[in-house]
């Protein structure tokens, strides 16, 4: 199975988001993902996030079976969002400066030959 992405259409305060679903490289139906555009505001997730969330919620729903209505509920976007703010932090803590010996830079000053020059 695949799922791909044909665009959104606005309505109101809410997008619906458009896929075909294909099996074997066949078209078998076309279905779309209701979001609120309010639940990306509320869980500081940019809206350009919602095809990729429609998606993965679209293909989550159609592994389990689901045939009815798809919808991008604040509970989908609320995984989104801790697991890119956990992605975010191990980021954070892998380009944290290496640990130096607080003693080299002083032990260096006080054998350098420059240190009482001219004076």
């Amino acid at each position: 199975m695949e799922i791909r992405y044909l665009g959104f259409d606005q309505r109101q305060n809410s997008r619906v988001y458009r896929f075909d679903v294909r099996t074997d490289g066949r078209l078998t139906k076309e279905v779309s993902v209701a979001a609120d555009i309010s639940i990306f505001r509320d869980h500081s997730i940019g809206i350009q996030e919602g095809p990729i969330l429609s998606g993965h919620k679209l293909t989550a729903d159609l592994e389990r079976g689901w045939e009815g209505e798809h919808e991008l509920t604040a509970a989908d976007v609320q995984a989104f969002a801790d697991t890119k703010a956990l992605a975010e932090a191990q980021r954070a803590s892998a380009r944290k400066a290496p640990h130096r010996r607080p003693g080299v830079q002083a032990e260096m000053q006080q054998k350098s030959p420059w240190r009482n020059f001219g004076i």
